[in-house]
């Protein structure tokens, strides 16, 4: 594999630069002197901001935008063999490299690389982890894979020996990580497309745990079943959470407040501490144990920790109030897996509300196929529930499902469903039946966000 010279600044150019993660790669090298330039389908924010920083994208991939100038060429998963850009780079033979792999080599550049995985949370937890170590004035460098509104974007770059990052299991990316401390959130089947079962997954994320040396730490929720298999073989140093005082750290004396966010007493040996949540449900109280265990081996105080907790109202897309419109309450949330709509919905019960009504854009064909019934099971926690088509992201649809199967699994729940093909069609229907006092959430990866931005004229 091609290995980078930190030392050398050389001209990389991003095929997919607009990527949440790639554009804050690219951000790195270029604060570090790098020549760095790429391209996207399309215009976005985050290429917006890129261009304002001296980088120049293209928009649209041919093979003219490779130029012999060019040392190397990063992709990202979705980039496929038969992209004009790739196969023209190639040719060439300009060394060509995964996002991944560059992550991994940006983070041999640091004495403490934190990496944070799981099947869902991560965003949360590395905003959380980014939130206390800012508070701790750290400095680290933070690479998040969504907008955090205290760094105004999903990029900083320090100068200290921390490095945090995401890590996602898809196509065994984080697996080209070298993290020092790692955190595992949760393990569960997701990415069927790529993965065969949820025995594949667990090895995945067992070979994940064994990148940490023999003086690194795993940081892993207790309560993930099979979890033998996730750590067996490891020679680093393992720390658990989760739901009971058989683990290190436990939660006690669970409450909500009137907006759903939790406080509870954290449990460490003999320790206790009362600790508040600046977000929504049951699902972050084992985001921020996971948090404070990562914090207490930092050696961070009690008292820095428990503040930025507390002041974290979490990231875009994740539970974001987005506004109110003739006195009913439109919520955001990024929730594509039927593990997350169930975290999000059972939060909103408990937020002030008459009638929920959950807007939902199924991700994928593969998920939408592999998990019908249990969406549809998440699904019913709300009181009314409108489809959209499913997005389609990086497939075809050869499996011939849409977003009618899942309507029909709803009604043989009883639930009040309804499906419509085109977002002016939902935005009408919601005018016309959503009545002051309901809680009305827009849910899924897809650009489902807009139908809410519409309603509310953002």
């Amino acid at each position: 594999m091609y290995k980078i010279d930190f030392k050398k600044p050389i001209s990389i150019y991003f095929i997919g630069i607009g990527g949440i993660s790639m554009s804050g790669l690219a951000e790195i090298l270029a604060n570090e002197h790098f020549n760095i330039s790429g391209s996207d389908t399309k215009s976005s924010a985050l290429t917006k901001s890129l261009e304002e920083k001296g980088i120049l994208i293209n928009y649209g991939q041919t093979a003219s935008n490779i130029s012999d100038s060019l040392d190397l060429i990063v992709y990202t998963a979705a980039i496929r063999e038969d992209n004009p850009e790739l196969m023209a780079a190639r040719q060439k033979e300009i060394p060509c490299m995964t996002r991944a792999d560059l992550l991994g080599q940006i983070m041999t550049n640091f004495d403490t690389p934190i990496a944070i995985s799981g099947t869902h949370g991560k965003t949360t937890t590395t905003s959380m982890v980014s939130e206390i170590l800012l508070k701790q004035d750290l400095d680290p460098t933070l690479s998040i894979g969504g907008i955090l509104k205290t760094i105004g974007g999903n990029i900083r770059i320090g100068n200290s020996p921390y490095f945090v990052t995401e890590a996602c299991e898809y196509t065994n990316s984080f697996l080209s990580f070298f993290p020092k401390i790692s955190i595992i959130l949760n393990v569960e089947e997701d990415h069927m497309d790529f993965f065969k079962d949820i025995h594949e997954i667990r090895t995945s994320f067992n070979s994940f745990a064994k990148l940490l040396p023999s003086d690194g730490y795993l940081i892993i929720n207790g309560d993930i079943e099979g979890i033998d298999e996730i750590t067996k073989d490891t020679v680093c140093n393992i720390i658990t959470f989760g739901s009971n005082s058989s683990y290190d750290y436990y939660p006690t004396n669970i409450t909500y407040d009137n907006m759903a966010r939790p406080s509870y007493t954290m449990c460490h040996g003999t320790i206790k501490t009362d600790i508040t949540l600046g977000v929504t449900g049951e699902h972050n109280i084992y985001n921020s144990l996971s948090t404070i265990a990562l914090a207490d081996l930092l050696k961070i105080p009690i008292d820095t920790i428990k503040m930025a907790l507390l002041s974290f109202s979490g990231t875009d897309r994740r539970f974001e109030y987005k506004g109110a419109l003739g006195g009913i309450t439109i919520i955001d949330d990024y929730a594509h897996h039927p593990t997350e709509i169930t975290a999000t919905l059972e939060a909103a019960k408990k937020y002030p509300h008459k009638t929920t009504w959950c807007v939902f854009q199924p991700h994928t064909y593969t998920r939408t196929n592999a998990f019908l019934t249990d969406f549809a099971k998440s699904l019913s926690l709300a009181d009314r529930v409108v489809l959209t088509d499913i997005y389609a992201a990086r497939e075809k649809n050869t499996l011939g499902i849409t977003s009618l199967d899942l309507l029909q699994e709803l009604d043989k729940l009883g639930t009040k469903s309804y499906y419509f093909p085109s977002f002016d069609e939902i935005e009408n229907f919601l005018l016309e039946n959503c009545e002051s006092g309901d809680l009305l959430i827009t849910m899924g990866a897809g650009d489902v966000v807009k139908i809410g931005e519409n309603l509310l004229g953002l």
